[in-house]
């Protein structure tokens, strides 16, 4: 799979099969990853894999959180600014509009979005995930390299033949993986990544992208 093949084909998967994914493939992925760039190679991106019983183990506690009702975790960093001005909005707006109406779920339909939201925590029922930590002290510029590092592990994972999606909702019960992989206290937790092999049964559209002029623009003499 050539790299533009990979791009293409990258999406936030939602739906797993539970075939296993083997630890050298992983360890192959990461150890090519590792050369994403970062400024002055400070590599600042922290990674935990779990899978098999510490994943069903992290499943079952988030479960039970959100079965008892307990609040999420307090923020330790802001998803969104609080008034996502035009044209972000709008296509935060028509990506959630596509996503629930391709499960049947209303916009007012409060409670089937929020059961559809909580396949999150349960990794859309891959067999494997990876969560990426950031050191308290670092700043915007280390936040960029750390999604470049991500979307690296992501083209990689699609040249085995893998999928994954990227998850800040774990965020949200940073509290319960913190019990799971034992970070220490200078880290905090940027995201997820459910990684697996695509239930194609599950396969929603790919969503959409802005088209080139409204986000790019030539300075040239073409």
């Amino acid at each position: 799979m050539d790299v533009y093949e990979a791009v293409a084909s990258r999406r936030a998967v939602r739906g797993f099969t539970d075939q296993p994914v083997p630890r050298e493939v992983l360890e192959r992925v990461l150890s090519a990853a590792a050369w994403a760039p970062s400024g002055s190679n400070i590599q600042p991106w922290n990674i935990y894999v779990v899978t098999g019983g510490p994943l069903a183990e992290l499943k079952k506690r988030a479960g039970e959180r959100l079965d008892a009702g307990e609040p999420w975790d307090e923020a330790e960093y802001v998803q969104y600014p609080p008034h996502l001005k035009s044209p972000y909005s709008d296509r935060r707006s028509a990506f959630g509009a596509q996503r629930y109406g391709a499960l049947g779920v209303a916009r007012e339909d409060t409670e089937a979005r929020q059961r559809a939201a909580s396949a999150n925590w349960q990794c859309f029922g891959a067999p494997a995930a990876l969560f990426c930590y950031i050191d308290r002290d670092l700043g915007p510029a280390q936040w960029s390299d750390v999604g470049m590092y991500l979307q690296t592990v992501m083209l990689l994972l699609r040249a085995e033949g893998l999928h994954s999606c990227p998850q800040m909702a774990w965020a949200k019960f940073r509290k319960s993986v913190a019990e799971i992989v034992s970070p220490p206290d200078e880290l905090m937790l940027f995201c997820g990544m459910s990684i697996g092999y695509e239930d194609v049964t599950q396969s929603l559209e790919r969503t959409g992208r802005a088209p080139l002029d409204e986000t790019v623009s030539f300075i040239d003499g073409y």
